[in-house]
């Protein structure tokens, strides 16, 4: 093969028309696999070694890794400065969205303890916040208000009244959380082992984002109760949010002025200040730490104001200092909360996972998606025994984690310290915090999530499929609730990737002229069809549920609109057993599991029943069929092909081969050669010279066959020698 440059970027090949055959003697195909047997692979994974073992002991445990190697002087400052950001952070943060999750303030502090120290040992990631999030919280709160609702607790008072006994519902939660926790970790932790980490692959972007949208919308809902200061009933599932609305709505007239107007001036503070931090980030050293600003200050105007007394202003209430002893999870819970622990499992790994490779992008290191989910399940696992529920990264915290020039993981263990100092000596001293100052600190920071609402208009001018996505996923995280509604987006999803599949688009190819280029004739004007060879092909691969409604493609575009016998109604096959004098039986019939001549020459029915339809078709319409006397079928979008798929390519060539028509195959990957072998695909009915590296060479191939030239050949800015 010679190849030369020229100034215009044009080149010229010289080469003779390579089939399959002469491929592999041309390339030197490689006669046995490189690749080690299943038997070899075991041996070599159960081979113990000292490198072996160290570099297993570091892939399981990272910290070992990077932290000998650590450099104060590089990055000391910047993880001492990013920790201190970030723990500042995770107290406001923690307490808020323990509300959430339906537990009280101190076990967010909790979560934003040991699963942070966890994950520093086991994770791959630098830069992302491990802790409370939003949409899990949710997720744990709609747990164990449906396990432990108010009705559960209810007991009798001195005066006959009824009370909610809060301290015995509160210790019920935290077991149903932490329990939840544990099993959520069990399924990371499983995954993980299995290298299972691909599975939130199916969870695309769009539907991660329509999810966390409407995860927002239940977030905020369910704050509204703090932020007027009324008692609503509790909802579970379908609709819950939609109840919940309504009952707010209801009970407007009874908002407790003082603490709507807490809320309001707690919710103007934040939002101005947290504007004044993004105009000006580039200017700031560290960003105004208000959410922690706002805290402190309400929880002094609260205690010395005497708040709570005069305007009864619900409060944190007791946070007890010091650390809570491990305690086992509840294991007769597992069986009803083990569905609603595997979607917290799924949607924590999914949003861990796309943070931490857009920081590992962004920095040029990798993340291992696969000890990601061992790092999550064990930070799940080993935090559900000290009463923490289930934790994922946050994106406001790892964004202030990473601009204040944070660069390992070191920087979570100092916020870990500042929570820990918080837990043990400072804790108490916020417990006449407004609740529904923690509320809008939940609602300044759905910002970003409801930004996402942005999403319909840009998805509405690139991709209706994907628009179509997030409004399901939308809706059905709004309409059914969030864990149904996520089953109910991943299949939705799912059936888009299959129609897709099921529906690809069928072409016809035509040659461009001064080219080898073969291009769809619908779309490109200068792309004309060759007498008598048609060039076929579809944009998806041809397996199991495609393969018939490629055949009825194939039909439709080999044979023009003036064969109707060829083609009535819902598509029929060549060699269909009952035939009538003028037309083919309506009835739809599969290719691929009609039986294969090749391998039963005794079936002659069949045989006979395909010359009887063409000796009763008319004149005209076996003049249109002989114009065309080869078919190329482009194959270069396929990346696999399954015995379906196998035996319609088979029946394909046969009963083609009947009515006088060359079939070729063009473009096959190797994987898809290699499979067409090992299927006994290839035979003395279909040699593999049917096979060519191009639909080019495939062209020249058949009109040097036919005698004929093209004179579109002569004018190609390459030439190819056919001898």
């Amino acid at each position: 093969m010679r190849e030369r440059r020229c100034p215009a970027e044009e080149y010229y090949v010289q080469r003779e028309v390579l089939d399959e055959i002469r491929l592999d003697e041309v390339a030197e195909k490689e006669t046995c696999s490189t690749e080690p047997s299943l038997t070899e692979r075991v041996k070599e994974s159960l081979r113990c070694s000292v490198p072996r073992v160290k570099q297993t002991v570091l892939n399981w445990v990272p910290v070992l890794g990077w932290l000998p190697h650590y450099s104060i002087r590089e990055n000391a400052i910047g993880d001492l400065i990013a920790g201190c950001s970030v723990g500042i952070m995770h107290l406001p943060q923690g307490m808020a969205y323990a509300l959430l999750a339906s537990l009280r303030p101190v076990f967010g502090l909790y979560t934003s303890l040991y699963p942070v120290l966890v994950y520093f040992i086991f994770g791959t990631s630098r830069h992302i916040s491990l802790g409370t999030f939003a949409v899990i919280s949710i997720m744990i709160g709609s747990v164990t208000e449906r396990l432990a609702p108010d009705s559960n607790f209810i007991v009798n008072g001195t005066n006959g009244t009824e009370s909610v006994d809060i301290d015995e519902r509160d210790a019920r939660r935290v077991q149903i959380a932490c329990t939840l926790t544990v099993l959520t970790g069990i399924f990371q932790f499983l995954l993980g082992v299995v290298r299972f980490g691909f599975v939130v692959t199916y969870l695309s972007e769009p539907l991660v984002r329509g999810y966390t949208t409407g995860s927002a919308c239940h977030v905020s809902i369910s704050q509204l109760k703090y932020v007027f200061g009324v008692k609503t009933a509790r909802y579970a599932g379908p609709l819950s949010l939609i109840y919940t609305l309504v009952d707010i709505c209801r009970l407007l007239p009874q908002t407790k002025v003082p603490e709507l107007v807490v809320s309001l001036v707690a919710i103007s503070v934040l939002i101005v200040v947290k504007e004044i931090n993004d105009c000006y980030k580039q200017k700031l050293p560290l960003p105004i730490p208000i959410e922690l600003i706002v805290i402190i200050g309400a929880t002094i105007i609260t205690h010395f104001c005497g708040l709570t007394s005069k305007y009864n202003i619900d409060v944190v209430g007791e946070i007890p200092s010091g650390l809570k002893a491990p305690r086992a999870p509840d294991v007769t819970l597992f069986s009803h909360v083990i569905g609603d622990a595997f979607a917290v499992a799924i949607v924590g790994y999914a949003i861990n996972i796309s943070l931490g490779k857009t920081f590992a992008l962004k920095h040029g290191y990798k993340v291992d998606s696969n000890q990601e989910l061992v790092a999550l399940g064990l930070s799940n696992t080993i935090g559900g025994f000290f009463q923490c529920y289930s934790v994922t990264s946050s994106l406001s915290r790892s964004l202030i984690q990473e601009s204040t020039g944070g660069k390992t993981q070191v920087a979570g263990v100092i916020s870990s310290v500042i929570v820990l100092i918080t837990v043990l000596k400072i804790g108490a001293l916020f417990e006449d915090l407004p609740k529904a100052v923690l509320s809008t600190i939940v609602f300044v920071n759905l910002k970003g999530m409801y930004k996402q609402v942005l999403d319909v208009p840009m998805l509405w001018r690139t991709n209706k499929v994907d628009l179509l996505v997030w409004l399901v996923t939308f809706t059905s995280t709004i309409l059914l609730n969030l864990d149904l509604g996520l089953a109910v987006s991943v299949a939705f999803s799912m059936l888009t990737f299959i129609f897709r599949t099921q529906l690809p688009r069928y072409s016809v190819l035509g040659h461009v002229p001064g080219t080898d280029l073969y291009l769809d004739t619908d779309s490109y004007k200068q792309a004309k069809e060759i007498p008598g060879i048609k060039i076929f092909r579809s944009s998806a691969t041809i397996y199991y549920t495609n393969a018939e409604m490629y055949l009825e493609a194939l039909q439709e575009k080999v044979f023009s609109a003036g064969v109707n016998g060829l083609s009535q109604g819902n598509g029929v096959a060549l060699h269909g057993k009952e035939t009538s004098t003028h037309h083919l039986s309506k009835g739809q019939v599969n290719w691929a599991y009609q039986q294969d001549t090749a391998m039963f020459d005794s079936d002659t029915e069949c045989h006979n029943g395909i010359q009887n339809i063409y000796e009763d078709i008319e004149e005209n319409e076996k003049a249109c069929v002989s114009g065309t006397h080869s078919i190329i079928l482009d194959m270069s979008t396929t990346s696999f092909v399954d015995t379906v798929a196998v035996k319609t390519l088979k029946n394909i060539f046969r009963d083609f081969g009947e009515i006088d028509m060359d079939i070729y195959l063009a473009g096959c990957q190797a994987c898809v050669v290699e499979q067409l072998e090992t299927a006994d695909f290839f035979s003395k009915n279909i040699p593999k010279t049917r096979l060519f590296v191009t639909v080019h060479d495939a062209v020249l191939h058949i009109l040097k066959q036919k005698g004929q030239s093209l004179p579109l050949v002569n004018r190609l800015t390459f030439n190819i020698l056919i001898d």
